[in-house]
């Protein structure tokens, strides 16, 4: 069922920031680390460098972001009602890393709290934030995506080293003074793959012991194969029911705003809804799969591409497994 009301304001999208860090790791520096090469990594993933964030947290990044979409677009921080962070490796277990985020950029009346979905995390925070608008109950809602990556990556293997690297990107939704806004969601998940791309260690399942340390649980493992058909498949179909409910054709959609995984599974989804290159947004090469971050981080640097009115097409695949897909019309 299409979720747009037309009777109802529509959540959207009215200024982007992000953040990565100054520090490289660069296909040239991981030959020096594991037994792979620029080669290899190019032409199964499209990465050619990431970022790495040096003794700090997670946090951070998610500052650094808020603060550039704050001081950009000239955000009173005490007008936030909300403050999320979509993230799968928060400061602390416990202590919400969204509350120290809102407290330390000055978002003194909002509320705060993490969501995690993996990769899948900013997506589900979009349909969260456009919810909180849609409500009626609050005007502002500042969603951020932010991952430390390097701090759950062992840098000893070759499948996930040459994968992640860190960053934060920042969206504040508000409601739309125009006809655009968000329009549609599908969204999916099944736990019975969820040993497929997981943190083993670190929960309630297998809590911390020298056991889980000294046998590497606590960083992140994946089977590269079930992953990758899993994702190539679920995102092109997500994206497909999206495009086929909203009466949408290949040309009508102005970007498709993927998840930054892997190329090949970028081009796939590309490919099975009939767009060109030149309708897909894509930083992969420079950033790595920043997980949460990927989507924001697109939309903050192509935003001087993005005009109001045209039709974006959010899709990502994620641990759990989770995934979907989302059109939104840009409103300014």
């Amino acid at each position: 069922m299409n979720l747009t009301r037309t009777n109802q304001t529509k959540a959207a999208i009215t200024a982007v920031g992000g953040y990565v860090p100054e520090t490289i790791l660069s296909n040239e520096d991981l030959e020096k680390m594991v037994d792979t090469n620029d080669a290899w990594i190019t032409s199964r993933t499209g990465i050619k460098e990431r970022r790495i964030l040096k003794d700090k947290a997670t946090s951070f990044l998610a500052i650094e972001a808020a603060n550039d979409l704050i001081l950009k677009h000239q955000v009173n921080p005490e007008s936030i009602d909300l403050v999320l962070v979509a993230t799968i490796t928060p400061d602390m277990p416990v202590a919400a890393t969204a509350a120290y985020v809102a407290s330390s950029i000055g978002a003194n009346n909002a509320f705060a709290y993490d969501l995690s979905a993996a990769c899948s995390g900013f997506l589900y925070g979009m349909s969260t934030s456009a919810a909180y608008i849609n409500s009626g109950r609050y005007k502002k809602v500042l969603l951020i995506g932010a991952d430390k990556m390097s701090s759950i990556v062992d840098y000893t293997d070759r499948t996930t080293c040459i994968i992640f690297g860190d960053g934060a990107g920042a969206v504040l939704f508000e409601p739309s003074s125009n006809e655009h806004g968000w329009e549609d969601e599908y969204f999916r998940s099944n736990g019975n793959d969820r040993m497929s791309l997981r943190v083993k260690a670190g929960g309630s399942l297998h809590p911390t012991t020298r056991e889980t340390v000294e046998n590497q649980w606590h960083n992140i493992e994946q089977d590269g194969k079930t992953v990758f058909k899993y994702a190539v498949t679920e995102m092109a179909h997500a994206t497909e029911q999206i495009i086929k409910r909203n009466d949408l054709k290949g040309e009508d959609i102005s970007y498709l705003v993927p998840h930054q995984a892997n190329k090949r599974i970028v081009d796939a989804t590309a490919k099975r809804i009939g767009l060109k290159d030149d309708q897909v947004l894509m930083n992969i090469a420079y950033y790595g799969n920043t997980t949460a971050a990927t989507i924001p981080l697109l939309l903050n640097d192509y935003k001087s591409k993005i005009k109001k009115g045209d039709k974006l097409i959010f899709a990502a695949f994620g641990g759990g497994f989770t995934w979907g897909a989302a059109y939104l019309s840009w409103a300014y």
